[in-house]
Order: C-alpha cells, then structure tokens, then sequence
C-alpha cells in the first residue's frame, strides 16, 4: 500500500495539506479525526456516558460510520457539521483516549486503506501505531498562536481563549495512555508557522522528490 501518514496537534493544518496532497497524488483521503468525532456524536446522542469506557467501545464497534467525500454520517445521519461543533470538541479527547474505540477506529482504518491500496491519512498517531511502515510520515505542527489564529479565521472566536483551548488539548492528546500524539519515529517534521498550504505542498512534494530540503 501507499501511504502517506500526516500527524500533528489540533489547528497545524493537517486537513487542508492532507486533502491538497491526496489531490495531487491521485490518492484518496481520510481524516481519522472525523472519526473519534463521530463516535463522540453518537454517544452524545444516546444514554451513554464519554466516561463508560466499556459502552462507549461497544457503541464504537455497532456503529456504521462513513467518513469520505460526502461528507461524515453516522448510522445513516448526516452529520458532517454537527461534529465539528464546540459541543463534539469538547467532548472528544475523552473518547479518543478510550482503548477501545481506538482499537476499533484503527481497525476501521487499516481496513480502509486496505481497500483502496492506501491513501493520504491524517491524525494522532496515524505514523506512530496505524501506519507504522508508511511510505511518507509527517508531523505537522505550528506555533500556538499560529493555530488558534488559523481557527478563528475559519470559524470566528476569541484567539486567547482557542489558543488556550489548544494548549489544552495538546497536553491531553499528549499524555493520553493509548495511542498519545507524538512524532513518530521516521517522521519529518513540518512547521507550517509563517507558510502557506502552496509552500507547505511544495515542501512536501520536494521531499517525495528526494530533493535537498531547508531544516524546518
């Protein structure tokens, strides 16, 4: 398979590079994100509580979940905004941190890359425990300020308290027992601080290259 791993904190631009880079290579694109978000929508739907491990996981494995170009739906519901709201951000590091929606979720990922001989695929620890053996594995990251800067622009908000809210996250992604986010061995990092996605794209293509490359 070919696969291209894209991890990094919340806000670095994994999503935007990573769908601008399956278009260039004529690969497919997932963003494993959409999917601890969805589970999160679903067990935010039901009776089940983030902090039951055992009912979120078994909630995650009944679930049909399609992350793609159409969008995100969950058991036949679209739900490709509802996830992305402040309610589902909130609520996500929990579920991620469960071991055993992780299970399922890298699974369903192995599985989906399987099926389409790889893809571009972005998340936490795509490089580090999903893809281990991928062709090309980045770590996207950018300066806090950068990153709460860039989702505002996106969805409005107060920059100090998203940056904040970043912080946050990171520290809980990074010090989570399972799976946490951390540049996995092989990686190259990528500080999208000060770049546009055509630098950021170009960098990485002239990395697929095999050409010299400023330290970034």
């Amino acid at each position: 398979m070919r696969v291209i791993a894209i991890d990094g904190p919340a806000g670095a631009g994994k999503s935007t590079i990573g769908r601008a880079l399956a278009a260039r290579l004529g690969l497919e694109y997932l963003d494993t994100g959409a999917m601890y978000r969805a589970v999160t929508f679903a067990a935010l739907g039901s009776d089940v509580a983030l902090d039951d491990s055992a009912a979120v996981g078994a909630l995650a494995r009944a679930l049909r979940l399609e992350v793609g170009e159409r969008g995100v739906f969950v058991d036949g519901v679209d739900a490709t905004r509802a996830i992305r709201t402040a309610e589902i951000t909130g609520a996500v590091s929990v579920v991620a941190a469960n071991s055993e929606v992780r299970a399922e979720m890298r699974s369903r990922q192995q599985a989906w890359a399987a099926a389409r001989g790889g893809g571009v695929i972005e998340g936490r620890d795509i490089g580090s425990v999903v893809f281990p053996d991928a062709e090309l594995k980045l770590y996207l990251t950018a300066s806090p300020r950068t990153r709460a800067e860039r989702r505002v622009a996106e969805a409005g908000g107060d920059v100090d308290e998203i940056e904040r809210a970043i912080a946050t996250r990171d520290h809980y992604d990074s010090n989570r027992r399972d799976s946490p986010l951390v540049r996995a061995d092989g990686s190259i990092v990528v500080d999208t601080t000060g770049m546009d996605v055509d630098q950021v794209l170009a960098y990485i293509e002239g990395l697929m290259a095999g050409k010299d490359q400023p330290a970034q």
